[in-house]
């Protein structure tokens, strides 16, 4: 019993001072909401993310020009790498070269805006084939229709265009026939997408697709692609047909030496380690951002108590007087202090989860997402361990100013 005594001891003062203790743990609520809602929704967002890019099936594999990315810097090698031009893409569509590739889909990223008379909007454009919304999201136009393999062979200058893009531009009119004007060129549009959100990487609702022959020759001026995309036999293993891209690339280039790579192929199970690595990175990131109001609270713990020693001096007089050793003192003042961080804990605890429920549920009804509510167990443990950590750390300094007073000048306190 008597190893509850200064629990029940703590808990007494700390009532004495209600409101002063609520207000006390708001710092310390307000750091643990922050760093369990961030691993939440970090782990939320991951799980959205890897979902999609699993959508597309194990059947998919990306070549892009230029060495392969190793950080920020080497993001401009890819973007302006003229590595991918049709002699590759034939040589990718031989089936002696890559024997499991089912199609070769050359893509074209366009800058610029879209117009319709005064009405101007920036999406996404993108040049592909007639049939790459089709093959790898099953996504058809809810009105008009996709442009031909021919629209692509002729260069023709036609438009599918997302259902935000098309809202933008035309409001509830009428869209398909109509011409809209990208980098100075006149486009008929044929076909308008249904409202689909966030698909993979890329928004379906913001959205451009028109032939990339006309996206490459005549709205950009290049000869070559950003990227290609492939699709594989069901059967095939993605890692032996990037082989196979790799060796058939490096034939027709000329290149011995593997790290002089004027290309890179991705594969889904690469872009599912980049995700979970820039994920981690992000979330670790953020949780220490996070964990700065925690210190802003240990300190305003720290304040505190050292005010209640204060005001408590003749009382820790008293309990010396009658036989309590400084040790009791400081187990005393500090218990008082991760009590408050504890209980500042479970409550930021609850109010996360709480608020990952409501975000999920605000997320999915009102932006279409389907955002996984995840909560591991590991976020929890960090949230309650960091709080008994930061009581325990800005607890000491006046747990210790407490035990070293004296025993006559504290009974002499007023």
């Amino acid at each position: 019993m008597s190893a509850l005594l200064p629990i029940k001891e703590s808990f007494r003062s700390l009532k004495t001072n209600l409101g002063r203790s609520l207000l006390t743990i708001l710092g310390v609520v307000i750091g643990i909401v922050a760093v369990v809602l961030v691993i939440a929704m970090g782990q939320g967002a991951k799980l959205l993310i890897l979902n999609e890019v699993e959508s597309f099936g194990s059947n998919m594999v990306i070549v892009r020009p230029g060495r392969q990315p190793e950080g920020p810097a080497d993001l401009a090698n890819t973007l302006f790498g003229e590595s991918i031009t049709d002699r590759e893409v034939k040589a990718l569509q031989r089936p002696e070269n890559v024997p499991d590739i089912v199609s070769v889909e050359p893509a074209v990223i366009v800058s610029g805006s879209i117009s319709y008379q005064d009405n101007v909007y920036r999406p996404v454009i993108f040049g592909w084939t007639s049939t790459g919304l089709t093959d790898f999201f099953n996504i058809y136009p809810e009105e008009g229709a996709y442009f031909t393999d021919e629209d692509t062979r002729q260069r023709a200058k036609v438009v599918v265009l997302g259902h935000q893009v098309k809202q933008e531009l035309f409001g509830d009119g009428s869209a398909v026939g109509k011409l809209v004007k990208i980098r100075g060129h006149n486009i008929r549009v044929t076909g308008i997408l249904p409202k689909s959100g966030q698909v993979s990487s890329f928004n379906v609702d913001e959205i451009v697709i028109l032939p990339y022959t006309t996206a490459q020759k005549d709205l950009m001026g290049i000869n070559h692609y950003h990227e290609v995309i492939i699709r594989t036999k069901t059967d095939a293993d993605p890692e032996l047909v990037a082989s196979d891209i790799r060796s058939t690339l490096r034939d027709l280039h000329n290149i011995t030496d593997s790290t002089k790579d004027d290309f890179f192929v991705v594969t889904q199970e690469d872009m599912i380690d980049s995700i979970s690595t820039i994920s981690t990175i992000l979330t670790v990131f953020l949780v220490a951002i996070a964990s700065i109001s925690l210190m802003v609270g240990g300190v305003g713990i720290m304040n505190i108590m050292l005010v209640s020693v204060t005001e408590r001096t003749h009382e820790i007089g008293l309990r010396k007087a009658v036989g309590a050793t400084n040790k009791n003192i400081m187990r005393q003042f500090l218990l008082e202090s991760i009590i408050l961080t504890l209980s500042g804990g479970a409550i930021g605890t609850t109010l996360a989860i709480a608020l990952s429920f409501i975000i999920t549920i605000i997320l999915r009804n009102q932006y279409n997402l389907n955002w996984p509510l995840r909560l591991p167990l590991g976020a929890i443990l960090l949230g309650v361990g960091m709080a008994t950590a930061v009581g325990l750390i800005f607890g000491l300094y006046p747990a210790h100013q407490a035990a070293k007073k004296d025993p006559i000048e504290a009974l002499r306190y007023e």
